[in-house]
């Protein structure tokens, strides 16, 4: 099978969220059980050293203001594509914000250009290599069915995958003819929503398979509290609608071999989890203690229930807890735990930022990593936190509840417990989960019981990429 992966981001070539590791790390799963995996992505700067060495394998006189081509690379065992469109994306900084901090001006244009090339390659193929299936990823993909059906000719199934629904690309219905859609395309059957025009609606409503990041969150999204508006067309579309758990790249992420931490470790030696503790503390200015270190690695917003966290943090300090937060976002959730960093110095340390690496010796260093959202299609970041040992403290929503084996009596019972959860979402039972989770540290020997288990959690893509390849060929079925 020939698979087009169209995403705005893949790391590590570009990364600003959990996007980019699935498209990478998925990617090379797929191409491991024989399918021919290529992925487009715009050509950002950070990629300039790429198209460089690529081969031109496609051409636009116009696309969308000016001149570009799709140039072909092979790096870091992928098959890229890379849409070089200067115009629309030789930016500096953040990839969907300009300086401001606001969307860019043109985000239409630019992710338009995105889907029409996707589209372009689907209906012409690229020296001979034709795409069975496109796999559009997020609302920066979604017009790829749009532009697929207004040619006419017969074209690939378009898989059409949500990572997140919060993000939709809204659009002012006046700019149809802006991004090449002729007026029969402004329907409900098609990209108008509301009257306007939203990328992620027209993919959902025009692809023939539509699949999300957990099987929890795909049943949320068809409930008005989850699906954001877009729940009645995909309770229409439920029968199409597969919930597929997304993995994590094992080599990427293995305490074993991580270049990134001072000190590998195993589910059998455990021992250097304690110096990576140690170097931790000295980067967040810690002081050392008995009691669990918390770490938060997250953007900082309200979908991440990160206010909540700030109202729990006395009694997660007096509990001999200590934190170290690293996260960019919201500018009063930066404030407020800068502010907790001075007034709990030496037992709360924030960095505002990210940085890759840190993220890697957070989760080596750490006991348990929060992550108390208030939705969360699967998140990536409780999965690091398994393979490291880092136990899991989440709320019970999306793909958070599928991958985290609450430690209530019957899981201890059992011995299948592997972190910690809490419903309802809200502060007082976010608080309630810090205190078990303080009470199961005190007892080392459950504790390191949780820890080893989590440790051998399967957490890979092996079962997600046989589960996508199924929903692929269910889209090429008759």
């Amino acid at each position: 099978m020939n698979l087009l992966f169209v995403a705005s981001e893949c790391a590590p070539f570009v990364k600003t969220g959990g996007l980019a590791d699935v498209i990478g790390a998925v990617s090379k799963s797929l191409a491991t059980t024989g399918v021919n995996v290529r992925v487009l992505i715009p050509a950002y700067p950070a990629v300039a050293a790429l198209v460089a060495t690529g081969k031109t394998v496609m051409t636009f006189d116009d696309l969308f203001g000016g001149r570009a081509r799709i140039v072909a690379a092979q790096a870091e065992g992928l098959d890229m594509l890379l849409l070089d469109a200067p115009h629309l994306y030789d930016r500096a900084g953040n990839i969907y914000l300009g300086p401001d901090g606001k969307d860019w001006h043109d985000n239409d244009l630019r992710f338009a250009a995105l889907s029409f090339a996707a589209a372009q390659i689907g209906l012409n193929g690229l020296g001979g290599w034709v795409p069975d299936v496109i796999n559009a990823h997020d609302w920066q993909a979604g017009l790829v069915p749009a532009y697929l059906r207004q040619d006419g000719r017969p074209a690939p199934p378009v898989v059409m995958t949500i990572h997140n629904i919060s993000f939709q690309g809204v659009f002012d219905g006046t700019r149809l003819s802006a991004l090449g859609l002729n007026a029969d395309q402004f329907t409900q059957q098609g990209v108008e929503y509301y009257g306007k025009i939203s990328f992620l609606k027209a993919g959902i409503a025009l692809s023939q398979k539509i699949t999300t990041v957990s099987p929890s969150y795909a049943a949320e999204l068809l409930t008005p509290d989850f699906g954001m508006g877009l729940d009645g067309l995909l309770r229409e579309r439920q029968l199409d609608l597969h919930g597929i758990l997304n993995g994590i790249d094992l080599d990427v992420w293995d305490p074993e071999t991580d270049a990134s931490i001072v000190a590998t470790y195993s589910a059998t030696k455990l021992a250097g989890k304690t110096k990576n503790r140690a170097e931790l503390e000295a980067r967040f200015g810690l002081t050392k203690s008995d009691g669990p270190l918390f770490c938060v690695i997250s953007r900082l917003t309200s979908q991440k229930g990160l206010d909540m966290l700030l109202d729990c943090l006395p009694d997660l300090l007096a509990e001999g807890g200590r934190l170290a937060l690293l996260g960019t976002g919201e500018p009063y959730l930066e404030r407020a735990f800068i502010d907790a960093s001075n007034r709990y110095s030496g037992t709360v340390g924030t960095i505002i930022g990210y940085d890759e690496g840190l993220s890697h010796l957070m989760q080596a260093g750490s006991d348990a990593i929060l992550i108390p959202s208030r939705f969360e299609p699967c998140g990536l970041t409780q999965l690091y936190g398994l393979r490291y040992g880092t136990l899991p403290v989440v709320a019970r929503t999306g793909g958070l509840a599928d991958t985290v084996i609450d430690a209530n009596e019957a899981a201890l019972l059992a011995d299948c417990a592997t972190g910690i959860q809490f419903a309802p979402i809200n502060g007082l039972m976010f608080g309630h989960a810090i205190s078990r989770t303080c009470a199961l540290f005190a007892k080392p020997k459950i504790w390191t019981a949780m820890m080893r288990r989590a440790m051998r959690h399967p957490v890979g893509w092996d079962l997600s990429a046989a589960a996508y390849l199924d929903v692929y060929k269910s889209a090429l079925a008759p």
